[in-house]
Protein backbone atom coordinates (compact mmCIF):
# COMPACT_ATOMS: atom_id res chain seq x y z
CA UNK A 1 0.00 0.00 0.00
CA UNK A 2 1.45 3.39 -0.97
CA UNK A 3 1.77 6.31 1.43
CA UNK A 4 -1.09 8.10 -0.37
CA UNK A 5 -3.28 5.00 -0.02
CA UNK A 6 -2.50 4.76 3.69
CA UNK A 7 -3.33 8.47 4.08
CA UNK A 8 -6.66 8.01 2.29
CA UNK A 9 -7.49 4.97 4.42
CA UNK A 10 -6.81 6.97 7.58
CA UNK A 11 -8.92 9.89 6.34
CA UNK A 12 -11.78 7.50 5.54
CA UNK A 13 -11.59 6.03 9.05
CA UNK A 14 -11.65 9.50 10.64
CA UNK A 15 -14.59 10.50 8.43
CA UNK A 16 -16.68 7.77 10.10
CA UNK A 17 -16.79 9.89 13.26
CA UNK A 18 -19.33 12.67 13.24
CA UNK A 19 -17.85 14.92 15.88
CA UNK A 20 -14.32 15.91 16.70
CA UNK A 21 -14.35 14.43 20.23
CA UNK A 22 -14.90 10.97 18.70
CA UNK A 23 -12.04 11.63 16.28
CA UNK A 24 -9.78 12.55 19.18
CA UNK A 25 -10.72 9.39 21.05
CA UNK A 26 -9.83 7.41 17.91
CA UNK A 27 -6.47 9.22 17.56
CA UNK A 28 -5.71 8.63 21.25
CA UNK A 29 -6.52 4.95 20.66
CA UNK A 30 -3.98 4.86 17.83
CA UNK A 31 -1.38 6.28 20.20
CA UNK A 32 -2.14 3.61 22.78
CA UNK A 33 -1.49 0.94 20.11
CA UNK A 34 2.02 2.24 19.35
CA UNK A 35 4.63 -0.35 20.29
CA UNK A 36 6.45 0.67 23.48
CA UNK A 37 9.58 2.71 22.89
CA UNK A 38 12.83 1.67 24.53
CA UNK A 39 13.43 3.85 27.60
CA UNK A 40 17.08 4.26 26.55
CA UNK A 41 15.92 6.09 23.40
CA UNK A 42 13.83 8.60 25.34
CA UNK A 43 16.66 11.11 25.50
CA UNK A 44 17.23 14.69 24.31
CA UNK A 45 18.69 13.47 21.01
CA UNK A 46 15.33 11.91 20.05
CA UNK A 47 13.12 14.68 21.44
CA UNK A 48 11.19 16.73 18.88
CA UNK A 49 12.07 20.31 19.79
CA UNK A 50 9.30 22.89 19.88
CA UNK A 51 6.48 20.59 20.95
CA UNK A 52 4.55 21.56 24.07
CA UNK A 53 4.59 17.94 25.24
CA UNK A 54 7.59 15.68 25.19
CA UNK A 55 7.63 13.69 21.94
CA UNK A 56 10.38 11.22 21.16
CA UNK A 57 11.03 9.93 17.66
CA UNK A 58 13.55 7.35 16.54
CA UNK A 59 14.13 5.85 13.13
CA UNK A 60 16.19 2.99 11.80
CA UNK A 61 16.72 1.52 8.36
CA UNK A 62 15.66 -2.13 8.11
CA UNK A 63 15.90 -3.89 4.73
CA UNK A 64 15.77 -0.56 2.89
CA UNK A 65 12.69 0.68 4.78
CA UNK A 66 12.51 3.31 7.51
CA UNK A 67 11.11 1.95 10.77
CA UNK A 68 9.90 4.56 13.23
CA UNK A 69 9.32 4.31 16.93
CA UNK A 70 7.72 7.15 18.85
CA UNK A 71 6.25 8.05 22.21
CA UNK A 72 4.93 11.06 24.09
CA UNK A 73 4.06 11.99 27.66
CA UNK A 74 0.70 13.28 26.36
CA UNK A 75 -2.05 10.94 25.09
CA UNK A 76 -3.27 13.24 22.30
CA UNK A 77 0.28 14.02 21.16
CA UNK A 78 1.14 10.31 21.17
CA UNK A 79 -1.94 9.76 19.01
CA UNK A 80 -0.88 12.50 16.61
CA UNK A 81 2.61 11.03 16.13
CA UNK A 82 0.93 7.61 15.72
CA UNK A 83 -0.90 9.01 12.66
CA UNK A 84 2.44 9.75 11.01
CA UNK A 85 4.01 6.46 12.10
CA UNK A 86 1.07 4.56 10.63
CA UNK A 87 1.42 6.33 7.28
CA UNK A 88 5.24 6.42 6.98
CA UNK A 89 6.56 3.38 8.88
CA UNK A 90 8.03 0.71 6.64
CA UNK A 91 8.38 3.00 3.61
CA UNK A 92 11.54 3.66 1.60
CA UNK A 93 13.36 6.91 2.47
CA UNK A 94 12.75 8.46 -0.96
CA UNK A 95 9.00 7.77 -0.72
CA UNK A 96 8.87 9.47 2.68
CA UNK A 97 10.82 12.48 1.42
CA UNK A 98 8.41 13.02 -1.48
CA UNK A 99 5.23 12.26 0.51
CA UNK A 100 2.61 15.00 0.68
CA UNK A 101 2.07 15.56 4.38
CA UNK A 102 -0.87 17.90 3.73
CA UNK A 103 -3.18 14.97 4.46
CA UNK A 104 -2.96 15.93 8.14
CA UNK A 105 -4.82 19.18 7.33
CA UNK A 106 -7.66 17.11 5.85
CA UNK A 107 -8.13 15.17 9.10
CA UNK A 108 -9.90 18.18 10.62
CA UNK A 109 -7.89 17.77 13.81
CA UNK A 110 -5.96 21.03 13.61
CA UNK A 111 -9.11 23.16 13.92
CA UNK A 112 -9.72 21.77 17.40
CA UNK A 113 -6.14 21.91 18.69
CA UNK A 114 -4.47 24.69 20.58
CA UNK A 115 -2.09 26.55 18.22
CA UNK A 116 0.94 25.01 19.93
CA UNK A 117 -0.39 21.49 19.35
CA UNK A 118 -1.35 22.27 15.75
CA UNK A 119 2.21 23.51 15.21
CA UNK A 120 3.47 20.25 16.71
CA UNK A 121 1.88 18.36 13.80
CA UNK A 122 4.08 20.31 11.37
CA UNK A 123 7.16 19.70 13.54
CA UNK A 124 6.43 15.96 13.63
CA UNK A 125 6.05 15.75 9.85
CA UNK A 126 9.29 17.68 9.37
CA UNK A 127 11.21 15.51 11.85
CA UNK A 128 10.00 12.29 10.25
CA UNK A 129 11.21 13.51 6.87
CA UNK A 130 14.54 14.60 8.36
CA UNK A 131 15.04 11.15 9.89
CA UNK A 132 14.29 9.57 6.48
CA UNK A 133 16.74 11.96 4.79
CA UNK A 134 19.53 10.48 6.90
CA UNK A 135 18.89 7.13 5.18
CA UNK A 136 18.31 8.41 1.64
CA UNK A 137 20.86 7.66 -1.03
CA UNK A 138 22.95 10.36 -2.69
CA UNK A 139 20.99 12.59 -5.06
CA UNK A 140 20.93 11.40 -8.68
CA UNK A 141 22.88 13.55 -11.13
Amino acid sequence: MSIAEKQNQLLEELALFQDWTERYEYVIGLGKKLPPMEESVKNPEHLIKGCQSQVWLDASLVDGAVRYSADSDSLITKGMIALFVRVLDGEKPDAILTADMGFIDRTGLKEHLAPTRANALNLMATQMKQRALAFAGPPAH
